[in-house]
């Protein structure tokens, strides 16, 4: 708490990304990123994982499945499943210092499907 102002100290702790293959995205975010491993839970049919950079180990990425968690209907992780294989869940975003070599990594790894090689935008950034 920020006492001169009296207000909490606020962070971002975890963020949440969904997938229907935990085994295929803990090989992309651990072994071809280099991402730890800081949770693997699994609770029934219900599984995440949760991965940390090195240079952000106090912001955890939870991978989790599909329509998990409590009071999701079938009819909503059907839902779910449709909007995931369409690739209109909201994306992580990644900075690094050099994209071109970071994505000749991913490529060569051969664990992720390129849909876009590296560009200049328009509104500066190499992405």
């Amino acid at each position: 708490m920020d006492t001169s102002t009296g207000t909490a100290t606020l962070a971002v702790a975890n963020c949440f990304l969904v997938v229907d293959d935990h085994e295929k995205a803990l090989t992309f975010y651990r072994d071809v990123l280099g991402f730890a491993v800081t949770k693997d839970v699994s609770m029934g049919e219900f599984r995440w994982l949760s991965v940390a950079t090195p240079t952000q180990p106090e912001l955890e990425i939870t991978i989790q499945s599909v329509g998990g968690g409590p009071g999701v209907s079938d009819e909503d992780r059907a839902a779910i499943d449709t909007l995931l294989a369409k690739g209109l869940l909201t994306p992580l975003v990644f900075r690094c210092d050099d994209v071109d070599g970071l994505f000749e990594h991913v490529r060569a790894s051969g664990q992720a499907e390129v849909l876009q090689e590296p560009v200049d935008q328009f509104y500066g950034v190499r992405d």
